[in-house]
């Protein structure tokens, strides 16, 4: 499987959909080398995704990641390239990606493809390069590394969200915070160096070490008992 990058434009006008090119047929060699052949998705869009439909939008081609499905894309063959629509699903991440292409951020797409057909060939400027004539297509995804600057964005749709998520309790976790500092002092205020301890030592406990050891284990149910909690506001804020 290869992947493909390409540099995007875009225009935001408000639904939740993002519109462009993933890929293009400019007779200019990208980054790889390789120019496209018009029609090499003709098979892949009617085979694969049942005539464009239903194609994983992606961040960064994580197939192995739940989450980095953040949408579906429709596809078809047009004069300029492989032109596409994808519908942002409502999630956190795909959400977060629709919004960083509506704040500049992000200006680029990719796809991963395996090649069927290819060969060489002279471009009008005389240059060669590998002309890829017939594609599987996997995937589109949103991405950050751009190999073929002519392929870009038509469309941003961002869609408002029915209620805000994700937002938590300030005075709260204020109060959680202070608190777990407060134990945290405690706890290491009770920390003190072995050396000491042991230069420290009482007459009393010399005499009776059973005495002794019994204070040691006090002392560390204590720190365990204070650990506890602070473990547990820790828990609460995370």
């Amino acid at each position: 499987m290869k992947i493909k990058e390409i540099q995007v434009k875009y225009r935001d006008d408000g639904n939740g959909q993002i519109e462009g090119y993933a890929s293009t047929f400019i007779r200019k060699a990208d980054s790889y080398g390789d120019v496209v052949k018009r029609g090499a998705f003709a098979k892949t869009l009617a085979e694969r995704w049942n005539g464009g439909k239903g194609i994983p939008f992606l961040w960064a081609h994580k197939m192995d990641d739940l989450k980095a499905f953040i949408g579906t894309a429709e596809a078809e063959e047009d004069e300029k390239g492989l032109r596409f629509v994808a519908t942002f699903d409502d999630t956190e991440e795909a959400q977060k990606v629709r919004q960083l292409y509506k704040d500049g951020r992000l200006r680029k797409f990719s796809f991963a493809y395996d090649v069927k057909e290819e060969g060489m060939v002279v471009l009008e400027d005389g240059m060669k390069a590998n002309e890829l004539r017939e594609l599987d297509l996997f995937e589109i995804s949103a991405v950050t590394v751009p190999a073929n600057d002519d392929a870009g964005v038509v469309d941003v749709k961002s869609a408002e969200p029915e209620a805000k998520s994700g937002a938590r309790n300030s005075k709260k976790d204020a109060d959680r915070i202070k608190q777990a500092i407060a134990l945290l002092k405690e706890v290491l205020g009770e920390i003190e160096d072995p050396e000491e301890d042991e230069t420290e030592e009482t007459d009393d406990a010399k005499e009776d070490p059973k005495a002794n050891e019994d204070a040691t284990s006090k002392e560390l149910d204590d720190l365990n008992a204070r650990k506890d909690a602070l473990l547990s506001i820790i828990n609460k804020q995370s």
